[in-house]
């Protein structure tokens, strides 16, 4: 018998404010990954190390990434994506942080150039189109979806 199929997953924390404005979202903006550099992301997203859980990866990522401290349990789960990507077969787990200690800040200057809250309502035209479609999911309350990405 052959070797199962494996595939990757990856975390995205939607970390979220209030303002006056409504609610908000922090994004920041790719540079020197080789994926989709110049668009704005999802801040604090990264895969998934072995033996790690998702919401840990979570956490890590935040504070390698933000310097901020999130708690495992202030995490919700929002969506799950199933992502063909052109090279690579995807699981994009999707949580919500509304509370964590800190002030984000970029930790990865070769990698990010700019680091923003935007209304979640009104996301940036230059955004990776699947992070979109996921944070509409999430407004939509849809937990579960499947994209299939282009060359």
């Amino acid at each position: 018998m052959g070797e199962h199929f494996r595939a990757y997953s990856a975390v995205f924390p939607l970390i979220l404010k209030e303002s006056a404005k409504g609610t908000e979202i922090l994004l920041h903006r790719r540079q020197n990954t080789g994926y989709q550099d110049g668009k704005w992301d999802i801040a604090a997203s990264g895969h998934v190390d072995e033996g790690e859980t998702a919401k840990a990866a979570l956490v890590r990522e935040c504070a390698e990434e933000l310097g901020i401290r999130v708690h495992i349990n202030d995490v919700e789960f929002v969506h799950l994506s199933h992502r063909l990507s052109w090279d690579r077969t995807y699981y994009d787990i999707y949580f919500v942080v509304s509370k964590y200690e800190g002030e984000p800040m970029i930790l990865e200057p070769d990698k990010c150039s700019e680091l923003k809250w935007f209304d979640i309502n009104s996301l940036p035209d230059v955004i990776i189109e699947c992070r979109k479609t996921a944070i509409e999911a999430y407004l939509d309350k849809n937990y579960y979806g499947e994209i299939i990405e282009k060359n």
